[in-house]
């Protein structure tokens, strides 16, 4: 990847392999000179092209089988990905070989780096190739406390249901239908650092917690907090319900939960059964009002704990429902 030795290795190549139609590629050269030589290498008039990461995006070889990379320790785990995708892009078996300098003891980056290059191969790898890389070279303040909300709650959670759907669908399998479910509270819920130090390990906690469809998985992930981390404080027991009542929403038709004016507000999805609501209003206990316009919802004032009110009536409407 060094411009001022490309033209040696390029002449080393030929040197090694003299029948051989070598040819050697790199940012600094003119654009018509670099044109003609892609053009040379997509029609089949170059057999070996030396070059620099100048090919990481947008060319497309379909006759180009094999892929050399030199001192991949020194390159990112995406970058790596994207080189590896130059190769393989017809029917024709392909080969990618990432390579370091003989005797050269790699850092755990490097080392973890070509693990999991070799490790994603199958198809929607992109995706695993992208949490890895944020899991080797750390989140930062994604996981912070002024991200957590969006990131766990709706946007991290919700990329990564619609991302495992459209896969499923690709590779003709079915996937579950479902919606997005805005969850909009006042109240604290993230895993602070003082908590699980390894950002990681909190990333993978995040994950579990986000991934929580039932009381099973809620009494499953809370232990495993406690036995791996110790006692954990309100924020986190917060982000457990908030996760739990996200899939109590989606089982319930429920769209949105919002806190506003003192009250707590649930968005009726339009397919639910009108007599699911008649029968949550009959139910005197919980105090439920009924708002119908462009948007129906319910609400119910809040109380001391918000969370747990909001579970008692979710928990209702999914016995109604279901």
């Amino acid at each position: 990847n060094r411009v001022e030795s490309i033209e040696r290795v390029a002449e080393n190549i030929q040197s090694l392999v003299p029948d051989a139609r070598v040819a050697a590629a790199h940012g600094k050269m003119s654009e018509t000179h670099l044109e003609k030589i892609m053009e040379d290498l997509l029609s089949g008039d170059i057999d070996v092209l030396v070059c620099t990461t100048i090919i990481e995006t947008g060319l497309d070889v379909p006759n180009a089988n094999t892929i050399i990379i030199e001192n991949a320790d020194t390159l990112g785990l995406s970058q790596l990905y994207q080189l590896k995708g130059r190769v393989g892009r017809s029917n024709r078996m392909a080969y990618a070989y990432f390579t370091y300098r003989e005797g050269k003891i790699l850092d755990s980056v490097a080392q973890k780096r070509l693990q999991a290059i070799r490790e994603f191969t199958e198809f929607g790898a992109g995706f695993k190739i992208a949490m890895r890389d944020l899991e080797i070279r750390g989140a930062g303040n994604l996981l912070g406390k002024e991200q957590h909300g969006n990131m766990n709650l709706v946007g991290y959670d919700m990329y990564c249901s619609l991302l495992e759907s459209a896969v499923a669908e690709l590779k003709g399998e079915k996937s579950e239908t479902s919606f997005d479910v805005n969850i909009d509270l006042k109240v604290s819920a993230y895993i602070p650092k003082s908590y699980i130090e390894d950002e990681i390990l909190r990333m993978d906690m995040y994950k579990k917690i986000a991934s929580i469809t039932d009381e099973e998985d809620v009494l499953s992930v809370t232990d495993e907090l406690i036995d791996r981390f110790g006692t954990f404080d309100k924020n986190v027991e917060n982000l457990i319900d908030i996760a739990y009542i996200k899939s109590l929403c989606q089982t319930a038709r429920i769209s949105d939960v919002t806190q506003k004016d003192g009250f707590i507000n649930f968005t009726i999805e339009d397919n639910i059964n009108p007599k699911v609501i008649v029968d949550i209003l009959a139910d005197k206990s919980l105090k439920l009002m009924f708002s119908s316009g462009e948007k129906s919802y319910l609400s119910s004032k809040c109380s001391e704990n918000i969370l747990s009110n909001i579970k008692i009536i979710l928990q209702k409407l999914v016995k109604l429902t279901t």
